[in-house]
């Protein structure tokens, strides 16, 4: 990587100086506690690194979509309770995101010490990429450290606005250990990949992901294509979708893609088909060419789990995301759970997977392989925009290395 990492600051030079910590603390909450932790496990490192070295560390974050203004419900006071518990420290929280209750916190911070700020969220100015905020945080520190690859494709003041304001204050703006190590694994999955190497995209559309399929077809030996964004393509070969979900603007790009791919990319042979995505509807599996008017397609049938299966357990190189078919509703989650474990065997066998943030790392822990997977991503997006090929702003604004 061309930017410095936090492993490039001398740990001796550390101690006693204020850090500024971007992380990516967007959690989901159940009635007030921390429902799923792992993006919280994920700045764990970095953040000890940095406490254990001696330096104050401040710490940024999101939490949620509080449209500019202060909302009790999407408050990170729960997060920092839950963050102590994991570093084995206290982790101050401040109650106030910037301004001079902020300032006066880290005025009293010691050697060591964590303080969590409130949802940057809660400025209007941070998702606008307000310079004169991004100005605000750099005065409270003299390095700033982005580990927040979640949000790494959005140019924040929290972000890429801090980095650039740091650097014109003089200091330096660096990658987190997971912010490297997330670059490097979607790195050498693209630029130097083992092969056999296949990639599987699902979801619901393909806007967003032509894209990537785009800049994947070159690179792969195969692209196994499932969920909601197949009906595209379905429609694409002039097939019947009934009442699927199908993107009628881009039938046609799904058409081009399809001639320009040849049997690189594969789409699913069967389906499974309700009248209503809901529990407890009547399900058939069917042909992808006996798809009837009023069927809903809700996932990949059993002939399509078992041939994407055979092409992941051959593959050395697996990047994933996005999920078969609608896996929140149980009914139909086996496809989705069928290739997440697919790809833990693979990895079993010496394979390296990547697997992207949101539904695809869910379906990963729903299918209780998370741990024998080679790297889940915390960023979705971020993912996705750099398997696009994307700059992502996050990451260019970071100082460049000698």
């Amino acid at each position: 990587m061309s930017k410095k990492t936090v492993s490039d600051v001398d740990p001796s030079v550390l101690a006693g100086r204020s850090v500024l910590v971007r992380a990516d603390l967007n959690v989901p909450l159940d009635n007030g506690e921390v429902a799923d932790d792992q993006r919280i496990r994920a700045s764990v490192p970095t953040l000890r690194l940095l406490s254990d070295a001696g330096a104050r560390v401040i710490l940024l974050s999101h939490l949620g979509r509080p449209k500019g203004a202060p909302d009790p419900a999407y408050s990170l006071a729960p997060v920092a309770r839950y963050l102590a518990g994991l570093l084995g420290r206290p982790v101050r929280f401040v109650p106030v995101p910037a301004g001079p209750e902020a300032e006066s916190a880290v005025a009293e911070m010691k050697d060591g010490d964590v303080v969590l700020l409130e949802n940057t969220r809660f400025l209007p100015g941070d998702t606008k990429n307000d310079g004169e905020l991004a100005a605000t945080w750099a005065k409270l520190g003299d390095l700033f450290v982005n580990d927040a690859f979640g949000t790494a494709h959005r140019a924040h003041a929290s972000t890429a606005g801090l980095a650039e304001a740091m650097k014109a204050l003089g200091g330096e703006a660096v990658a987190g250990l997971l912010l490297a190590k997330e670059l490097r694994f979607l790195g050498d999955a693209l630029a130097d990949p083992e092969r056999p190497f296949v990639a599987i995209l699902g979801g619901a559309k393909i806007s967003g992901k032509i894209e990537v399929i785009d800049a994947l077809l070159p690179r792969v030996d195969r692209l196994l294509v499932g969920g909601a964004m197949a009906n595209t393509f379905f429609r694409a070969l002039g097939l019947e979708t009934g009442a699927s979900l199908v993107e009628e603007d881009r039938i046609q790009v799904a058409k081009e893609t399809l001639e320009r791919a040849g049997d690189r990319l594969i789409l699913p042979v069967d389906c499974v088909v309700a009248a209503d995505i809901v529990e407890g509807s009547a399900t058939r599996v069917v042909e992808r060419s006996a798809v009837q008017a009023g069927d809903r397609i809700a996932d990949i049938g059993p002939t399509t789990r078992a041939m994407f299966g055979r092409e992941v357990a051959g593959a050395r190189t697996i990047v994933w995301n996005g999920p078969m078919g609608v896996f929140e509703v149980d009914l139909f989650a086996e496809g989705t759970v069928a290739l997440a474990e697919a790809v833990a065997a693979a990895c079993d066998g010496g394979a390296t997977a990547v697997v992207g943030g949101g539904d695809s790392a869910a379906a990963a822990r729903r299918a209780g392989v998370a741990d024998r997977i080679t790297h889940i991503s915390t960023g979705g997006g971020a993912s996705l925009e750099f398997l696009a090929g994307d700059e992502l702003p996050g990451v260019a604004a970071l100082t460049e290395r000698s």
